[in-house]
């Protein structure tokens, strides 16, 4: 769907500041053209032939990898590592969705009473919303897209208006998979479109991952028009180390937990709670490998700029 492009807001790669895109705020005039899309004839197609599409789409999706993790790189800022990472998940979520007519299946008791049998039947919702984070712009949507459209729904994204690249190319490549026009759309934005998407009646779940005080309000303006919402929030752990804990192996998990993805996962070490004499050599070993980790910084760049 083509918004109006009434009013734009700059995408910078975090790396430079550099302006290398501008994301339209889509309004709720978007939203509700978005809303129309084309259930009725998506739910009523065969699970069978549904999941073609998404055969098609895992297969695009492999040969486009590593375009999607250098645009994940481009406007999120995680390394390549991470950025790859991110993409095999989103694949593989794909991939089970692409189990759609097993999953799908219903159940069947006889004699549940005298003389009664039980048959339960899953349908599609009809419409349903995903608005995702700038920390996985990639993984996210694809934790509901697949999994929403091979059930026969029709689907609406509303990516981060900071991470909005991302989500158009698994778009348009789904496109080229063959599903069919109206029944995926990305809406972009911020407040006004998440309104729009949360007020809408024809919209019947909205799924969220994010901060905390956006899911109170997705989660409670959500629930008031009607809707099933699933309001993911922030997550955050703590890491207790033991005296017999082998730091060797320890140190480098607490570094990659604490400040790997640039400290932007959910559920990113934030508080680390020694024990007993575990404490001082923590610290030490840490020290260390912080130090290591500069010097392999520094001999990287160093060679970086021999002929």
């Amino acid at each position: 769907m083509d918004g109006d492009g009434r009013e734009t807001e700059p995408v910078y790669d975090p790396a430079t500041g550099e302006v290398v895109a501008e994301t339209p705020l889509s309004t709720k005039d978007d939203v509700d053209r978005a809303a129309g899309a084309a259930f009725e004839g998506w739910s009523k197609t065969p699970v069978v032939e549904r999941i073609q599409v998404l055969v098609r789409y895992k297969m695009l999706l492999e040969e486009h990898f590593e375009e999607l993790r250098d645009l994940v790189t481009l406007e999120n800022g995680k390394d390549a590592r991470d950025a790859a990472g991110e993409v095999r998940r989103g694949i593989e979520v794909v991939e089970f969705a692409c189990g759609m007519p097993t999953l799908m299946m219903g159940e069947t008791v006889r004699d549940v009473a005298k003389g009664i049998d039980n048959v339960s039947y899953r349908f599609p919702l009809g419409v349903v919303a995903a608005i995702v984070p700038f920390n996985f712009p990639c993984m996210i949507p694809l934790w509901t897209l697949p999994v929403a459209i091979g059930a026969g729904n029709a689907y609406i994204l509303k990516p981060s208006e900071r991470t909005p690249l991302t989500s158009q190319w698994p778009v348009g490549l789904l496109v080229e998979a063959g599903i069919p026009e109206g029944v995926v759309n990305v809406v972009n934005g911020a407040r006004d479109a998440v309104n729009g998407i949360l007020e809408h009646p024809g919209i019947e779940a909205v799924s969220f991952v994010g901060s905390q005080p956006v899911a109170e309000h997705i989660c409670t303006h959500g629930t008031a028009h009607g809707k099933r919402v699933q309001a993911l929030a922030v997550a955050k752990n703590s890491m207790i180390v033991m005296p017999d804990a082998v730091l060797e192996k320890a140190v480098p998990n607490i570094i990659s937990s604490a400040y790997g993805n640039a400290g932007e996962r959910c559920l990113a070490g934030s508080v680390l709670v020694t024990v007993g004499e575990a404490g001082n050599k923590v610290v030490e070993a840490a020290r260390e490998a912080a130090e290591n980790m500069k010097l392999g910084l520094a001999t990287r760049k160093t060679r970086s700029l021999r002929p």
